[in-house]
């Protein structure tokens, strides 16, 4: 279950946590005094089942909501999701590996930049439930132990270039690297970077502007 609404998984995606419910219920906060019926649309980068792309396009009909992941197993999850909860007219799904700068020109113009990427280094593998590491896929889950923030560099580089006035980026963290995502953001250029605490106290979301 993720906002009132229950998804299909299996291992081709994560389980959505409810720390990535307060992310979407942040966003919904921040948007929703922003007129939507012609503006720019939102942009979900990794979205595994498809959980925060959905969650928003039942709570804004009227906006233009986009999703990209690398992987097509996960697309397939997250169009059957979208097709179940009656969002899937809503709904523009892509195929392509965000690191990856120059596939961007396939991607809508957008006001709003949404991720929920992966940012476990590698080295935590050894240490994690054997129910995460063994269910869920790798791919979603760990990034280099010696570029740990390779997902959100991108993240800041792509805002910086194509997120049109008055939107934001908003991304879900590991609780120990508030700091460098910020000082990344603020390096891409961005205007303004505030963080959010979830309901357990930790350092789990940070909203940015350009």
């Amino acid at each position: 279950w993720f906002c009132g609404m229950k998804f299909y998984v299996d291992e081709r995606v994560l389980i959505p946590r409810p720390e990535t419910e307060e992310l979407v219920e942040w966003i919904a906060e921040s948007i929703a005094p922003k007129p939507l019926a012609t503006a720019p649309g939102i942009l979900d980068v990794g979205t595994g089942s498809g959980c925060i792309a959905i969650a928003l396009a039942k709570k804004f009909p009227a906006l233009a909501v986009h999703a990209c992941d690398i992987s097509e197993a996960a697309l397939d999850v997250a169009r059957q999701n979208a097709l179940t909860l009656d969002a899937g007219k809503n709904i523009h799904f892509h195929p392509l590996d965000f690191l990856h700068s120059d596939q961007w020109v396939n991607l809508p113009a957008i006001r709003w930049l949404v991720s929920n990427p992966p940012y476990i280094p590698l080295k935590e593998k050894p240490v994690m439930a054997a129910h995460v590491t063994g269910a869920e896929p790798s791919l979603a889950l760990f990034v280099p132990d010696d570029d740990p923030l390779i997902f959100y560099r991108s993240l800041g580089n792509f805002a910086r270039q194509y997120l049109a006035e008055g939107g934001g980026l908003f991304v879900e963290i590991h609780e120990e690297m508030s700091g460098p995502v910020r000082g990344l953001f603020l390096a891409a250029g961005a205007k303004e970077v505030i963080g959010k605490k979830d309901l357990q106290g930790k350092d789990r979301m940070i909203k940015a502007t350009w």
